[in-house]
């Protein structure tokens, strides 16, 4: 008995240990819990923070990118000024400054000095664009046109004969674009678009807004073109300011997005993307003839040849019936122009010879200046830009025949021999190969 007694003493003090022992590592645990949940909560605060940090500072730094990107109201300002004290006047004015009928909508600018904006003028929809800087020489890093002189307006100044005026534009458009035989015919046409309100006379300051905006290629470019389908026509002018025509699809493919989503895409996923947001093939054939048709229309036009130096997808754009239409044109430059600025420009190699991204001469390394003649055609350019636009979803039966003409286009050289017979074989032969394909479809 006495040793049962002890047995469960014994067995009894074991449970007890035991007990006890189990009871211990309770509230460790449960502090060890609280431990960890706070290390996690403070991790997480931690990274929230971050995030919020970093996309702040990203969207400030975007945003302060955007106000100096987009300045309408600084350029509204200026001009308006300028017309309220008599200096400049234009079909454009009264409706921007007085009746605030034309107003800016969606920025659309890549450059503090070219202001573009959607725009609406009287209920009608248009693309407003303005020149901010002041600079009186040609910088080959930025633009090929003086943009505005250091005293705004002050040609022609006042007691200027329309006679005297008209000479002044002929010596402007000599230097530009050579001495062609015609040119007295588009003086005429420019002075018939200078008479903004049409009383048959050219005021003092509509001559002062016409001279500004005559320094500007893209202007010249649509007074040239404008009986051209696409080319958009220019609706009015006020100071430098003008209004051009607007273009359901700015880019040639792909989609908009807000400029805070485009932050986060990768390019090599954007250029994906864009491939994926395109037309129809068929549609894309008919927007290709429209390029290889304006390549036509500045290929040796009325008044000479124009270079387009930059012929990226963003500068192109087309309507709803899938007809191409011109969205920017600022470098599209005068052949004679460009050659006549860039050949003694001093070079160490060919990449100092650049105008824009497409207009390339080479550097004589003999006299260390860059070459007059310009690398690659016109044609050339348009192909190599329509290459995947075109052969991505081509119909099989063609697609063969049209990469062999596109790389044909594609390795055109301005200094090759009766390069001027092979461009026009070419561009016909692109032609015709995408009409045949499409003319009995609902897209031509």
């Amino acid at each position: 008995m006495e040793k049962q007694l002890q047995i469960t003493a014994s067995r009894g003090s074991e449970q007890c240990s035991l007990h006890s022992e189990d009871s211990i590592p309770l509230p460790l645990t449960l502090k060890g819990l609280k431990a960890r949940f706070s290390y996690v909560r403070m991790k997480y605060l931690f990274f929230s923070w971050l995030a919020v940090f970093v996309g702040s500072w990203i969207i400030y730094v975007q945003y302060s990118t955007y106000t100096e990107l987009c300045r309408g109201k600084d350029c509204k300002k200026i001009i308006c000024d300028k017309y309220k004290t008599g200096v400049i006047d234009g079909p454009a004015c009264n409706s921007l400054c007085v009746t605030e009928t034309l107003y800016f909508g969606k920025c659309l600018s890549t450059k503090p000095s070219n202001q573009m904006y959607l725009g609406i003028w009287d209920n009608l929809p248009g693309v407003v664009k303005c020149q901010m800087e002041q600079a009186l020489h040609l910088d080959f890093g930025t633009e090929l046109e003086p943009r505005k002189e250091i005293v705004l307006f002050d040609k022609p100044t006042r007691g200027t004969t329309v006679q005297k005026f008209k000479e002044m534009v002929y010596s402007l458009f000599k230097a530009k674009l050579g001495d062609q035989g015609n040119l007295s015919e588009l003086v005429n046409l420019i002075l018939t678009v200078a008479d903004g309100d049409k009383d048959g006379q050219v005021s003092l300051g509509e001559a002062k807004s016409t001279w500004a905006l005559l320094q500007l290629n893209e202007f010249l470019l649509m007074v040239i073109l404008q009986d051209k389908e696409h080319t958009p026509k220019l609706m009015g002018f006020c100071g430098d300011l003008y209004v051009m025509e607007s273009v359901e699809y700015t880019s040639l493919y792909g989609i908009s997005l807000p400029w805070v989503i485009e932050l986060f895409i990768p390019s090599g996923f954007r250029r994906s993307m864009d491939q994926l947001f395109t037309p129809s093939w068929p549609r894309k054939a008919k927007i290709a003839i429209g390029l290889l048709e304006f390549v036509e229309d500045v290929f040796h036009g009325p008044y000479g040849n124009f270079l387009m130096c930059d012929t990226s997808a963003k500068n192109l754009g087309y309507n709803d019936k899938y007809d191409l239409k011109m969205v920017d044109m600022r470098k599209i430059v005068p052949e004679t122009n460009l050659k006549e600025l860039i050949k003694d420009r001093h070079c160490e190699s060919d990449l100092d010879c650049v105008y824009g991204t497409d207009c390339r001469t080479s550097c004589d390394q003999s006299t260390m200046k860059c070459t007059s003649e310009v690398i690659q055609p016109n044609l050339a350019k348009a192909c190599q830009l329509l290459k995947d636009y075109l052969l991505r979803g081509a119909p099989s039966e063609i697609r063969e025949e049209l990469e062999k003409q596109l790389y044909s286009c594609i390795a055109l050289k301005v200094t090759a021999n009766q390069m001027e017979m092979e461009h026009s074989l070419i561009l016909n032969n692109l032609k015709t190969l995408l009409w045949k394909k499409i003319s009995y479809t609902n897209d031509s």
